[in-house]
This record gives structure tokens, sequence and C-alpha cells, in this order.
């Protein structure tokens, strides 16, 4: 297979491969998905031929995304992405515990989306710093 693609497109292609791998594999420990590291491989040995060698290393016999990669500031474009996931589900987590967890169907779903948004505003505004969790203490 033969793809046609500019130094910024392919710079485009890393990050993106970067990412996915990322959310594929970064909690997996030694289960990972060896496929999509081989491919991630593949593509930072291909931008070390093409003259981007600052984005690639070696470790252990592998092409890896070097650290100038790492810190380049992609992982603050992944905490962005898991920031926004994150609130989108604690969003709607409490809004069906406020609902008590019925079923959603079009008689409540303009219910359920108005207080996804109304956690969601509130989130925006001020974070975590409203909830509250009744913790017990004397443990």
């Amino acid at each position: 297979m033969q793809l046609e693609l500019s130094k910024k497109e392919f710079r485009r292609l890393l990050d993106m491969a970067y990412i996915g791998n990322w959310i594929l594999n970064s909690t997996r420990g030694e289960d990972r998905f060896q496929d999509y590291d081989h491919v991630e491989s593949l593509l930072f040995e291909k931008a070390r031929q093409e003259g981007m060698g600052i984005l690639a290393e070696t470790y252990r016999g592998h092409t890896i995304p070097s650290r100038a990669f790492v810190e380049g500031g992609i992982h603050e474009a992944i905490m962005e992405y898991e920031n926004n996931v994150f609130f989108d589900i604690l969003a709607e987590d409490l809004a069906r515990r406020d609902m008590n967890d019925a079923p959603i169907d079009e008689s409540n779903y303009a219910e359920l989306a108005h207080r996804i948004e109304a956690y969601i505003n509130e989130f925006e505004e001020n974070g975590t710093d409203n909830i509250l969790v009744d913790i017990d203490t004397t443990i």
C-alpha cells in the first residue's frame, strides 16, 4: 500500500496514531495490543526516514515516539479530551441518578438532556469544587 501525504499531514497522522495507541494501551500494563504498538513503531520509523528524527527514538530495538514528541504538547490534548469525557460521563450519570435511573425514552429524554446540560454548565463554571460526598471519617 502506498499513501501520499505532505510532511504536515504525516505529522498529524503521527499525532493521531499516538493518541489512538495511548487510548488503547496506556492502561493495559503488560497486556498491550501489540499490533497497535507495531503500527505506531512503523510510522515513527518512517518519520525518522523522512527527516523527522527528533520525533522518534529506539528503545529495546523498537522505534517509539521520542521524549521530545511525547513532551511536545500531545498529552495536553489527551488530557483535555479525558477531562471532557470525564465531565460528560459524570453529568449523565448524575442526571440519570436524579431521575432514579429510569429507562430513558421519548417521554423523559428532554428532562435528561436538561439535567445533563445543567451539570455541564456547573462543571464549566466550577469544575468539581461544588461536589460534596458524605464520607464516614471514623474509618
